[in-house]
């Protein structure tokens, strides 16, 4: 984990000084006496990026640490501190994993705010639509089929790697709106996709939604959504919150 994030902050500092470059080509020349000045200020930055990147690094695990022994919801407070460092790979992590928390704990508002926070600071697309793929998971029941479309449809393009899972959550979105014809074309689509990405699971679930379909049965869950998000929240002594895993990125 720290050796891919230590990579994600070179890769993106890579990136600024290639933009910088670009634009001030043509002053090159120009700026050659400044040289000595300017490197002196990129090991500079390098070493503070290094090091605050570092402090993210053992946070993080700390936080982690804490989730697997005491639970998710003590951990809380150590993201938010890991948040709170300038390491975006680590800081949208931390606020995905602060999302996690408080979807356990039924505060979707925040939980969402928080998905949404991480995709605002994700250094790269990868990091970044899978917490804009966690906002949209965390509205499916609550929001309108037009917002988990809006929110939806960016990342079930051919290029992104998120695009199977995007398309199967558009499927079943489809489904409790009561779209069963366009959900059924949907899942007849995944059940026989020959992407890679596919998984056999996924597979398998697109099947069972079809015979869900084919059956008759699908016609009662628009109802019985909108009935369960009625439903008071459950007692914490009833709460069995999963495990915060490392991987969070994957």
């Amino acid at each position: 984990m720290v050796d891919v994030f230590d990579e994600v902050e070179e890769q993106l500092r890579a990136e600024r000084y290639r933009t910088l470059a670009k634009k001030s080509l043509p002053w090159v020349a120009a700026a050659a006496a400044a040289a000595v000045i300017g490197v002196g200020g990129f090991w500079g930055w390098r070493t503070y990026q290094t090091d605050q990147a570092d402090k993210a690094s053992q946070a993080y695990q700390a936080a982690l640490e804490t989730a697997q022994k005491q639970g998710p919801a003590k951990a809380f407070d150590g993201f938010k501190s890991v948040a709170d460092i300038n390491a975006k790979g680590y800081k949208s992590l931390a606020l995905m994993q602060m999302g996690a928390i408080r979807l356990e704990e039924s505060k979707t508002k925040e939980a969402v705010a928080y998905f949404d926070e991480a995709a605002k600071v994700a250094p790269n697309a990868m990091i970044g639509d899978l917490a804009r793929l966690k906002s949209a998971f965390a509205l499916m029941d609550t929001a309108s089929y037009k917002d988990i479309e809006t929110r939806l449809t960016p990342l079930a393009g051919e290029k992104s790697p998120y695009r199977v899972y995007a398309k199967e959550a558009l499927a079943f979105a489809k489904l409790q709106a009561g779209d069963l014809a366009g959900a059924r074309a949907d899942f007849v689509i995944l059940a026989n996709s020959l992407d890679a990405n596919t998984s056999e699971a996924v597979r398998q679930r697109a099947q069972a939604a079809m015979q869900l379909i084919d059956s008759g049965s699908a016609k009662a869950l628009p109802g019985a959504v909108k009935a369960a998000a009625a439903l008071p929240k459950t007692p914490p002594m009833m709460q069995l919150p999963p495990a915060v895993a490392p991987n969070a990125a994957q």
